[in-house]
């Protein structure tokens, strides 16, 4: 594999490592803050959706976070049964997740539909590129 597909690659599973680390830290350290902050104050992405519940919250941040830890071993380590293991746990849970949220984008001003739309995606394509 030549040295640039390798930095592609790590680029690739650092951004992921790093998103769902901080998405899970949030979730498990201040669940109620994510529901009604998530991703920005003032664009509650996930209180539009139905009602708070902390310990649903909780253990999606630690699973959130374990997945981040994962992602960044697969990113130091680079060993495809590794690499493709991980990401191919990750898509299986951020395909489904995007598929969800673009069916419920009702009540979402237009940039926060987008935005929701664009960001979910760009997870999915990452994973893929990475896979």
């Amino acid at each position: 594999m030549s040295a640039r597909v390798r930095l592609r690659r790590r680029i690739g599973l650092w951004y992921l490592a790093l998103t769902e680390a901080v998405v899970g830290l949030w979730q498990l350290l201040a669940p109620r803050s994510f529901y009604d902050d998530f991703p920005l104050p003032g664009h509650p992405w996930v209180s539009m959706l139905p009602e708070y519940n902390e310990h649903l919250l909780r253990d999606l941040g630690g699973l959130n976070l374990g997945m981040g830890v994962m992602l960044a071993v697969a990113a130091v380590r680079l060993e495809p049964v590794l690499r493709r293991t991980v990401v191919i746990g990750y898509l299986l849970y951020a395909l489904p997740h995007l598929v969800f949220h673009l069916g419920h984008l009702h009540g979402f001003t237009a940039l926060d539909a987008a935005g929701q739309a664009v960001t979910l995606a760009l997870g999915v394509v990452v994973g893929l590129a990475v896979l």
